[in-house]
């Protein structure tokens, strides 16, 4: 039977990824839409093809799992209702924007049993998870050093008038993204130092328990000339760049559908709610970090 999921958010990235890839996989089918915008949720179900709801219990009731699309802290409220409702989970990055709501999804996960799936993009792509499996299997990594620039204040890029995105900033928004391919290689991190630098970006850095230490540079708002995204690796075996990921996001997304399905079915995986919990609790100690000027340990 296919996984019936019900989607929150009305915004360019549920119009644009999630609902089309939930439509057009052969194992889920979209049932209806809910938003904090009643005439978003009807025009976007509308080109679905569904219903738009009004109520969230209502469209919780009708579904297995929902999909959400949402602000990170308006999503940790929508996910842990979902979880205690028995519905499985696919949660976009951040998981949450404090650990304290990071970990009440965590919790109400845990306890009800669901399955659940953080979409950091590139860790659905597959030349991005040969890359991290071979990385991680060679071990011998001493540090990593990443940047993830991006520039989306620029006229036409829908995401640059997302209000939590101008609050937030890099760390918390293409964050999210550079973790999700250090920490699986270089492991927990231990401590956080980090400073603010031009155009309210983010430089951090981290020192993993395995005694590895990364230096990450964040921005949502570098120069256009600038853009830059540079995972590199180093240790005993000299230097390993890890690719940018390659394929439609929307194909990106199906294969999320088809782990969350896999751990219905009894198969584990490492891009869930305790994965993306561990991802906010770095993010919120680089911002106390960076407010406070001090080393914040984990």
């Amino acid at each position: 039977m296919p996984l019936r999921f019900g989607l929150f958010g009305t915004g360019p990235w549920a119009t644009a990824t999630q609902a089309p890839a939930i439509a057009a996989h052969p194992d889920a089918e979209l049932v209806g839409v809910w938003g904090r915008d009643p005439a978003k949720a009807a025009a976007l179900a509308g080109e679905s093809g569904v219903r738009a709801y009004a109520d969230v219990d209502e469209l919780l009731a009708d579904v297995d799992a929902v999909a959400v699309a949402l602000p990170p802290d308006v999503q940790a409220e929508i996910a842990e209702r979902a979880a205690k409702a028995g519905r499985h989970l696919m949660l976009d990055k951040p998981l949450a924007l404090t650990v304290e709501g990071a970990d009440r999804v965590v919790a109400a996960a845990d306890a009800a049993g669901v399955a659940s799936v953080v979409f950091f993009t590139a860790r659905f792509m597959d030349n991005v998870t040969a890359a991290l499996r071979e990385l991680t299997a060679t071990g011998g990594w001493q540090g990593s050093r990443v940047a993830h620039l991006s520039s989306i204040f620029q006229p036409g890029n829908p995401y640059g008038a997302s209000p939590w995105r101008r609050q937030h900033g890099g760390l918390w928004d293409v964050g999210p993204h550079a973790l999700s391919q250090v920490l699986p290689v270089l492991g927990p991190v231990a401590e956080v130092s980090a400073i603010e630098g031009p155009r309210g970006s983010t430089n951090l850095l981290l020192r993993h328990e395995s005694g590895a230490v990364s230096t990450v540079t964040l921005s949502v708002d570098a120069p256009p000339a600038a853009v830059l995204r540079d995972i590199t690796f180093y240790g005993e075996h000299g230097i390993a760049e890890v690719p940018r990921g390659e394929g439609e996001v929307r194909a990106a997304f199906g294969r999320a559908i088809d782990v969350l399905r896999a751990e219905i079915a009894g198969t584990k995986h490492d891009v869930g709610v305790h994965f993306g919990r561990d991802v906010v609790a770095v993010l919120a100690a680089a911002e106390r970090s960076r407010a406070d000027g001090r080393i914040i340990k984990l």
